[in-house]
């Protein structure tokens, strides 16, 4: 999980995951904190004593994709997980996910009813046509945070991203893509918010999070015969 500013829910969020996976999966977090300003980290500290847990804490802002790439590159397990902080999906999902697990290479979440403001749905919508374009996936939902894959497709995949900094989850669908591995989807709920609003996609921020991410696909559909 990348964590940025989520002093409000965290603890509330962790918690939730460790109650619902606890009771059959022997599960480790690994929280990447991304330079938060509120009390965040000093709650993360205080639950690093009680939950298990591998907390990476950084002084300054490091991007979410940064973010999410350093945790996913510390994992040991023979599964990675990963999913955002912000208390959106619900534990209870993860099990339809792990059902299907020795059954592809990486698992990626759909969220059929996404709680999101539409605008951000209609950015995803058009940003989809154009990742469907170059990469000829079927996926429904190639941006969604919750993703279960093999550690060795994270030690394959996960170093070669970086380009997409605001669209981890687009990079990292483009790149599985590329290398032929074989990706299921499975059906998610999907809630609002735990508190506050998305650090990325703010309005004033939109036009250049377009721009750079459009250029940064057509760069990663490019790499592939790198």
């Amino acid at each position: 999980m990348p964590v940025h500013n989520e002093g409000p829910s965290i603890e509330r969020t962790l918690e939730e995951w460790q109650a619902e996976l606890s009771v059959a999966i022997d599960l480790r977090f690994l929280i990447a904190e991304d330079g938060s300003t509120d009390d965040t980290k000093e709650v993360l500290r205080r639950l690093e004593k009680r939950l298990p847990m591998h907390l990476d804490i950084a002084a300054g802002r490091r991007g979410y994709g940064h973010a999410l790439k350093a945790a996913l590159l510390a994992a040991e397990t023979d599964y990675v997980l990963t999913c955002d902080s912000d208390g959106q999906i619900d534990p209870r999902d993860f099990w339809s996910v792990w059902a299907v697990r020795e059954q592809y290479d990486l698992i990626v979440g759909w969220r059929v009813r996404r709680a999101d403001h539409w605008f951000r749905k209609l950015m995803s919508g058009s940003f989809k046509l154009y990742h469907r374009l170059l990469f000829r996936t079927e996926l429904h939902d190639p941006s969604c945070n919750l993703m279960l894959m093999k550690r060795e497709v994270a030690e394959r995949i996960v170093p070669r991203l970086g380009r997409l900094v605001e669209g981890f989850q687009w990079e990292l669908t483009a790149r599985a893509t590329q290398a032929r591995l074989k990706i299921g989807e499975v059906r998610l709920s999907h809630r609002p918010r735990a508190s506050g609003g998305s650090a990325v996609f703010q309005p004033a921020r939109v036009p250049g999070i377009a721009y750079r991410n459009v250029a940064a696909l057509l760069k990663v559909y490019l790499d592939r015969s790198s």
